[in-house]
């Protein structure tokens, strides 16, 4: 049995050379920063219908690649660099977890379902008090095409915004995921609503 008084550096030179037993004496030591970047995750997982046992083997994938691929020297400290690929495999996993939520849900969306975390639907999310008309229209047509053409005319960030957002994120978790400020993704909203109203505008003019 190994001792402990091996230096993380040194642990992670033996885990490259296919050293099991310093695999798992590193995980031990950061077992509970782990489990921290876990729970942080949880409700959003759970949101977006990621079990905990599938968060949890993501987390372990994430301490995986972190001690496999550290360079001394060129990396951040060990401690550093694992929480960074771990929270980091979380944080992809939900977003990939979002996309597929949103393929598994478009059958059945239209402007008008409700999305719990925000308070509110699509309809509310681009109605205003002159927005009416637009709105009935827009009713009518097929979701799935109008939702095509929305995200053609999205940025990639703000397709990652709106993508997140369709699926009950609210802000808080959304910016989480995306590493960006809530005042952010407020603005991102605000240019996805504009967007929609002005595609809504154009099918009107028709």
């Amino acid at each position: 049995m190994m001792e402990s008084n091996y230096s993380d550096e040194q642990l992670i030179e033996l885990v490259h050379e296919n050293n099991e037993e310093a695999k798992s004496m590193l995980f031990d030591r950061y077992k509970d920063k782990i489990d921290f970047l876990i729970k942080k995750y949880v409700i959003v997982a759970k949101n977006l219908g990621i079990d905990i046992p599938d968060l949890n083997q993501e987390a372990l994938v994430g301490f995986t690649d972190a001690i496999l691929n550290y360079v001394p020297g060129k990396d951040a400290s060990v401690s550093t660099f694992i929480c960074l690929c771990v929270e980091r495999k979380i944080k992809k996993a939900c977003i990939k977890a979002s996309t597929t939520k949103h393929q598994a849900m478009k059958d059945t969306l239209s402007l008008e379902y409700f999305y719990d975390d925000i308070d509110a639907s699509l309809k509310e999310l681009i109605e205003d008090s002159e927005s009416d008309p637009l709105i009935k229209m827009a009713e009518e047509e097929e979701y799935e095409e109008l939702l095509k053409t929305i995200k053609e005319s999205l940025t990639p960030s703000e397709d990652e915004v709106f993508e997140l957002l369709i699926t009950g994120l609210n802000y808080r978790d959304i910016a989480e995921l995306l590493d960006k400020e809530v005042k952010q993704i407020d603005n991102a909203l605000q240019r996805i609503k504009f967007k929609i109203k002005k595609i809504l505008n154009n099918r009107a003019n028709e």
